[in-house]
Order: C-alpha cells, then structure tokens, then sequence
C-alpha cells in the first residue's frame, strides 16, 4: 500500500527521564519538576534519523546509555511489527486486514456490552481516599457512582477532590484506563483490548479536580498511586451490585523506591515496584507477595539487582499475617531490607500506611505498609508514604508492604491452604 493505513505503537518504562530526583518520581508541585517534557515529535522523517531529538532526550537522563538502549529497543519493536503488518496487508489485501481490524472492534464492543448487561441496573457509590500529596500528609477523597442501565454503564466521579499541590494528581486518561480495567476484569471471556472495550462506558471526571487536573500539575504518581485507588472505588461500588464476584481491596498501592547515586563518578538509578497482598474473594484466599491491578511490572531479582548496583538485599520476605482476616484471608505483604554500600538518594511514592486496604462482607482490613530508614549508627526513622531522604554507607531502608483485604466474617472461616 501507499498511503497511511494503521499506525505500529508501543509503550515502555524509562526509569529516569530527568527531573528533581533520581527515578523522576519527585515530591513534585509541578509537571516542569518530574522530567522532560516531549510534545509529539520526530525521531526518523523520510528514512532520516534526527539525531539532535535523541541527543537532547539522552542527555536529560541521569542514566542516559539506558536511555538510549530503551529507545533503540522500542524502534526495532515498530520496526519488526511494521514488517509483519505489511506482510499481512501483502497477503490479504488492506481492505480484508481493515475489515478484520473493524470486526475486532465491534467484537470487544459485544464482549463489554455483555459484561456490562451482567451487572443489575441500579447505582453504586464508594469513597476512599489517598494519604497525602507528598506536600502535606491530609487525606484526599476519590469518589465515584457507577450507573449501569441495560449495556451501558457511567462511571461519575463527582464529589473527588479538587487538583492539588503535589504529585497525585491524575490525568483523565488514567482514570479511563483504571476504570475500564476494572470492567475488563468481569468478562467472562478474554475480550482484546481495542476503542471497542470503551464505547459502552462514560467516564466523568470533574475539571479542575484530582483526576482531571490542569496543565501544568504535577502528576509523577498520578498512574501509579492514584490509579490504584481509582481500582479501589471502582470495585468497591461494584461490589454492592456483584456481592459473590467482587474481591476485597489488594495492597494498593505499587509501593514505588527509587534509588540514585554516583560511585566514582558512574550515575546509577533504580526504580523499583514491591509486590504485596492480593484481596480475597467469595471462594479463595488472596495471594501473598504479588503485584496487582494497575502495577504492570514484575519482581525484581535480587541477583541481578546486587550485581548492578551498590546495595545489598539483606531480607526479602512475607510479612506472616498482615493480610486481614475474614472467610477467606486477604494475601501477605513483603518485607524487603536493602543496605546502601555507598551515598544515596532514596524517594518513597506509596500509599496504604495509615488507610488500611478495606475487606468485604464483615472481612477485615489488610495490614498497613510502613517504611523505615535505620542509620549506620543505629537510628531508627519511621518515615512516611511520600517521602525522599540522603543516605549514607552502611544505612538501610525497610519497606513492608500491605497485606490484602479480608472477605466474609471470620467466624466463618476457612483454613488458608
């Protein structure tokens, strides 16, 4: 074909743009303080790299031949992915290949309509909130009221608080993609990610709120703390339409560290997410020590994290009994124990340190998480969700992440296999 017929995308984790602190995850109050800012523009025009965009994004990195690796992997990606496409437009035509394009759509479309058409007409609420901005330690509410009538559902979170100074501020796509995962996850069947998924709900977000924020706010942990809290409403009112489908509430939160430092003048940064207590159900216990929801990142070995950096791994655990007690127990957290073998600089973005995840029907509350700072010379410092500290030689950070929500009374218990 000649024309411009689909577009090949991809999305990857670049763990430090630039920006106020390592891992550009900062206590921002602003988007000008957590990295570089990129409008859409050209790596390659005509069959012509410009070197000058990748130069400029590289250098804003503290860690900038991770930069360029990640870069680079993502235009072979488009590169291999442009191939296959056009072998299949080859082969099948580019009417057939749009044609099938179209029948996926209306596809997801039906599998939704469907999950939607499942759930009883009526209207739900539910309120949590989130433990702070990074700038002051005052809770901030999410609400939300889910409609359902026939195949179709709005998702209304009117009542959320308005935008705020630091960084949890959420942009409106992260509230669609947070609610119509939720969604995703009452499908009977796999149903493929495409627009088709979305034409069933409406999403409101208030203007000049949380969750719909005005340029230029600060929004580092906006996806991944706010957007876990938005799962949590989301299924908390869905919850009082689907009582034997709806889990109690996991972790959380994704319990996000970032570490940066010099050693002989080498930058390292390392950005990592902690797994922690998975809710339990109407049938089953929770699983201990995983990454849920809105996370979309896996373990981190401690092998290989040792031969990388500067640290050491001193414990890497379950915390026994921190998921919440019910018919079914909620999952166990962690307990990972790092101990810095050169200065550093640390940020905590978390959640779910003073608000415990909630259980469901009569299950009680997971275990809130904690983080601790003990100092060479034994000091100890509780420290709070949001949080970013200098370290030194021979310190050590405890992070121990919440357990999962309970389901059902516990009177009715069942023995945790």
């Amino acid at each position: 074909p000649d024309g411009l017929e689909f577009f090949v995308a991809s999305r990857a984790h670049h763990a430090d743009v630039g920006g106020m602190s390592p891992g550009s995850l900062p206590l921002s109050t602003e988007l000008y303080q957590e990295g570089l800012i990129i409008p859409p523009v050209k790596l390659r025009m005509s069959g012509w790299f410009n070197d000058g965009v990748l130069d400029l994004i590289v250098a804003n990195s503290r860690a900038p031949q991770e930069r360029l690796g990640d870069i680079e992997a993502q235009l072979a990606a488009h590169r291999i992915g442009e191939l296959r496409l056009q072998d299949i437009m080859i082969e099948y035509g580019v009417e057939a290949v749009k044609a099938h394009a179209q029948a996926l759509i209306d596809y997801s479309r039906r599998m939704t309509e469907a999950t939607i058409t499942a759930i009883p007409d009526g209207t739900y609420r539910f309120e949590d909130a989130l433990e702070g901005d990074g700038q002051t330690e005052s809770e901030i509410p999410i609400c939300v009221t889910v409609k359902v009538k026939g195949d179709r559902m709005t998702v209304d979170f009117d009542g959320s608080a308005p935008q705020v100074a630091g960084n949890v501020n959420a942009v409106s796509a992260i509230v669609r993609s947070a609610t119509w995962y939720c969604i995703r996850l009452l499908a009977e069947d796999d149903v493929p990610v495409n627009h088709g998924c979305f034409e069933p709900i409406e999403v409101i977000t208030p203007e000049h709120s949380l969750l719909n924020p005005d340029f230029p706010a600060a929004v580092a942990v906006g996806n991944t703390e706010t957007g876990q809290r938005i799962v949590d409403v989301v299924l908390g009112a869905l919850a009082k339409a689907l009582p034997d489908r709806i889990p109690a509430a996991s972790q959380g939160t994704m319990n996000n560290f970032t570490v940066g430092m010099i050693v002989d003048g080498r930058q390292y940064v390392y950005y990592e997410t902690i797994g922690g207590g998975h809710g339990a159900g109407p049938s089953w216990h929770g699983i201990s020590g995983r990454h849920s929801h809105m996370t979309n990142t896996l373990n981190t070995p401690v092998e290989a994290l040792e031969f990388t950096y500067p640290l050491r791994v001193r414990t890497y655990e379950l915390r026994d009994k921190s998921g919440g007690k019910g018919r079914f127990s909620g999952g166990d957290g962690i307990r990972r124990e790092y101990e810095f073998l050169a200065p550093a600089t640390v940020t905590f973005n978390s959640e779910r340190r003073t608000r415990a995840p909630y259980g469901l029907q009569g299950g009680k509350p997971g275990v809130c998480g904690q983080n601790t700072i003990i100092r060479a010379d034994g000091i100890t410092e509780m420290v709070g969700a949001k949080y970013t500290a200098r370290l030194q030689d021979g310190d050590r950070v405890i992070i121990e992440t919440p357990g999962g929500g309970g389901w059902g009374k516990p009177s009715s218990r069942k023995s945790k296999k």
